[in-house]
């Protein structure tokens, strides 16, 4: 029993250490998960789609970045923050949400 808490441990925190899963669940920055389900992610919400499936909704990392830098320049009426385009988040956190996010 010891070593299966010291197994789940760890796996949190080498969860804990993947950057562009901490942006996405943080509150104040990707805050992902106020809108989408993502694996993991505790109390998610339903306005977006799940973010499953990514490499076959977008064939392209570029796609999807330029989706989460500004969604307003695909649908103009989204409830998706533009993202890099409010520098929410800078270009290197948003690297690192999209390398996060595409392989789900």
């Amino acid at each position: 029993m010891f070593l299966t808490a010291c197994f789940t441990n760890t796996k949190k925190s080498v969860d804990s250490q993947i950057p562009g899963k901490q942006l996405s669940f943080q509150r104040n920055k990707g805050n992902c998960l106020a809108c989408h389900s993502i694996e993991d992610g505790e109390d998610p919400g339903n306005i977006g789609p799940a973010l499953v499936n990514m490499q076959q909704r977008f064939a392209k990392k570029s796609e999807l970045k330029a989706l989460i830098w500004d969604a307003t320049q695909f649908n103009d009426k989204t409830s998706m923050s533009p993202f890099g385009r409010n520098k929410i988040l800078t270009a290197k956190e948003l690297d690192a949400v999209v390398d996060y996010i595409w392989p789900l």
